[in-house]
């Protein structure tokens, strides 16, 4: 290992490592490398730091990615190691504990008989050794297992396997995203199909909903050993069955029909065996065009459901409108077959830059009744207006109308929350408001198959559309297209008062915005910037200055991703760290480790570092005490007479300060250890603390301003377009 990774497992600067060297005799020796780039052996470094009372700043699940990038490419490892995460998953922590501190050639000896236990389910299973060069990486694998779960342990794996062996475009479905599609299933869906299973998150998903018996298929080996072994964590009670190989060309389960099919296809592939299985019988709605492989995996979805099956299918937005489908879409219309397409928001799931679109299908019974429309659900569109600050129009244009999927919390001054994030920004996909998207999406999509003949449009959100609307020369299916945006029926008078009502709120929250924007004394420091001496928040939890209760793991949610549990209070989310809202989440948003409940003046942190870096901490009020905490939000506890917590955050959220504790490029970690703090008195900290204080209000203020603005302005606009509103009687026409 080289220096820079010692300094992050050590949660020390560069120059830190240095001083070492030269300071100390028993400092180890390199190992390889050169004179001006050292390498260390990572065992020997480790025992040297825990001699010196050294614990490691990074997460379990980098010192595992340490340590397998240590063995160099090539080294197969990670696929090696699959077999032992399965069995320590049976183990207690105790226990790992206990067999990661034997000897080496015990631990060797040990893990061998261990891996030599993994079911017959797993697919392309051999007998595995383990050699001395094993033994770091062994290791690291039993403490992240212990300590973040034998699910993110199979994740890093795969990750490494992935990189060495191919191919690039393989995504993870979000949890999210993967339980609101298992959510549309029908009840009672028992035996459920995913013919591109990947990591095997939809099959899961399917299992907490109640399936039982499983079938994957997918052309990587890492990935169908992936999903067998996460099945096996999460599921252990149901059947599976998972294979290896092309579904498309190779379909594993020909004769096997099932309730459900759950998949999120590979897209745009332009090798998917058009020519050669242009006569295949899956094609019972046309031929897939060559450029079309989705329709390609929705006619082999729908090849395999029983009649009156349900297929529910992440497909890219072209799909919906490309000129090349219009023929086997449009059958798939005629027939009945296509029942509901669901937009989503642009960096809610990989592909990162475009709304993916989820498609509902149910295979048609023969004699079975006459499906006359398409549920079309614009939950792109819901998610951009709660960002942006707007209402929906039903909002706008009607006085107490609530949706079928439930408002989104109000919040003081604002007319809602803000909504989704997405990967490695403010907008994350770890941080997205799943929640509230499959409460809405779930709301309509239960009134539509319950009444389809009745189900009353929600404009803004979702509308039924008669099949023959849908085949005309395009046959475009893309939500945006066909749900409304206002309502019919607006009424004039209620729209004229909650226009003067919101100019009344603008005019208050203005006034309050000049108030906190005054300058208030600012002075300059001097000729030239302040120095201080820093200590990491590690240094200062050694020092008994802070507690960090609890250091979030990006990326998982505990152990086996089982079922959220039960919660009476809010739970607090990152996505409420970032727009300055009190906890709004419920038990789906619930850390599987989330037990300690957060205290008035506990300083919060998001885990995963966003476009705008002052928004990544927020100290904790009376709103906030008593709520449990969400995924990926760190909690540090300071100790008052030593650390004022409005200090402690407005440094710790500083932007370089963010940058220089942060790891990944995709998705940004932050190792909450790293981040550095002033060593300044008591008295002068409160005095920086009330100016972060201040400027925290400054930012809320502008929140809310912008919020009101962007609410008036809509308001106004859906009025003057609807017709229910006339311009003002006043000279100058662009006055309101």
């Amino acid at each position: 290992m080289t220096a820079a990774e010692i300094s992050r497992i050590a949660g020390v600067t560069r120059a830190t490592v240095s001083n070492w060297r030269r300071r100390h005799d028993d400092f180890p020796a390199p190992s390889g490398g050169t004179e001006t780039s050292p390498l260390y052996d990572l065992p020997a470094v480790q025992a040297w730091l825990r001699g010196r009372g050294h614990t490691s700043t990074a997460s379990p699940a980098e010192e595992l990615r340490t340590a397998l990038r240590l063995l160099g490419p090539g080294s197969g490892v990670a696929a090696r190691l699959f077999p032992l995460v399965a069995a320590a998953s049976r183990r207690t922590p105790e226990e790992l504990a206990e067999l990661a501190a034997v000897p080496d050639d015990q631990l060797i000896a040990r893990a061998e008989k261990a891996a030599a236990q993994l079911p017959a389910a797993v697919p392309e299973a051999e007998p595995v050794r383990y050699g001395p060069n094993d033994t770091s990486a062994v290791r690291a694998l039993l403490g992240c297992v212990r300590e973040a779960g034998a699910q993110a342990t199979v994740d890093v794996l795969a990750e490494r396997e992935l990189d060495e062996g191919a191919a690039s475009g393989v995504y993870q479905t979000p949890e999210g995203l993967a339980l609101l599609m298992a959510r549309l299933l029908p009840a009672g869906a028992s035996r459920v199909l995913d013919p591109a299973c990947g990591s095997g998150t939809l099959l899961a998903a399917a299992a907490r909903q109640g399936a039982r018996e499983l079938f994957g298929q997918d052309s990587l080996p890492v990935q169908g050993q992936r999903t067998a072994i996460r099945l096996l964590l999460d599921a252990p009670e149901a059947e599976t069955a998972i294979r290896v190989g092309d579904s498309l060309r190779a379909d594993a389960f020909p004769d096997v029909t099932v309730d459900a099919v759950l998949c999120n296809p590979p897209f745009a592939d332009r090798d998917w065996g058009h020519d050669e299985l242009a006569y295949d019988p899956r094609w019972a709605y046309g031929l897939p065009p060559r450029f079309e492989s989705e329709l390609a995996w929705v006619q082999h979805a729908l090849a395999h459901l029983k009649p009156g099956g349900h297929a529910v299918m992440l497909l890219p937005p072209a799909l919906a409108f490309r000129s090349s489908g219009r023929r086997v879409r449009a059958e798939l219309i005629r027939s009945g077959a296509l029942r509901a397409v669901v937009s989503l928001p642009a960096r809610a799931a990989y592909p990162l830059h475009i709304g993916l679109q989820i498609w509902v299908f149910q295979r048609p019974e023969p004699g079975g009744t006459d499906r006359t429309t398409v549920l079309f659900v614009d939950g792109e569109g819901e998610q951009r207006d709660s960002a942006a600050g707007t209402p929906s129009a039903t909002d706008t244009a009607t006085a107490g109308a609530g949706t079928r999927g439930g408002s989104r919390p109000r919040r003081s001054g604002s007319s809602s929350s803000a909504a989704s994030s997405a990967p490695a920004s403010s907008a994350s996909a770890a941080s997205f408001d799943w929640a509230g998207l499959t409460d809405r999406v779930l709301g309509q999509w239960a009134a539509f198959t319950t009444a389809p003949d009745t189900y009353a449009d929600e404009p803004g959100v979702a509308r039924a559309v008669p099949l023959v609307d849908l085949l005309d020369d395009v046959v475009d299916v893309t939500p945006a297209r066909h749900v409304r945006a206002t309502a019919a029926d607006i009424d004039p008078a209620a729209l004229t008062r909650r226009v003067h009502d919101l100019h009344e709120q603008l005019a208050e929250q203005v006034a309050a915005l000049a108030a906190a924007s005054a300058s208030g004394g600012w002075q300059p420091s001097g000729p030239s910037a302040r120095e201080w001496r820093t200590a990491t928040v590690s240094d200062l939890a050694r020092g008994g200055a802070l507690t960090v209760l609890r250091a979030a793991t990006p990326g998982t949610r505990g152990s086996k991703g089982s079922a959220a549990p039960a919660v009476d209070g809010p739970v607090l989310t990152a996505q409420d760290i970032s727009a300055g809202n009190p906890p709004s989440g419920g038990a789906v948003d619930l850390h599987a480790d989330a037990a300690q409940p957060v205290a008035a003046g506990d300083v919060l942190v998001r885990a995963v570092a966003g476009a705008d870096a002052a928004a990544m901490t927020r100290v904790a009020d009376d709103q906030d005490a008593g709520a449990l905490l969400g995924p990926h939000i760190h909690l540090l506890r300071p100790d008052p007479a030593r650390l004022d917590p409005w200090f402690l955050a407005g440094f710790l959220g500083a932007e370089d300060n963010i940058a220089s504790a942060s790891t990944g490029s995709t998705l940004v970690h932050v190792t909450p250890g790293r981040l550095r703090v002033p060593l300044l008195p008591l008295e002068e900290q409160r005095r920086y603390g009330e100016a972060f204080r201040r400027v925290y209000e400054l930012r809320a203020a502008v929140r809310r301003t912008a919020d009101l603005a962007a609410d008036t302005a809509a308001t106004l606009t859906t009025g003057l377009t609807a017709g229910v509103l006339l311009p003002p009687h006043t000279p100058d026409s662009r006055s309101a």
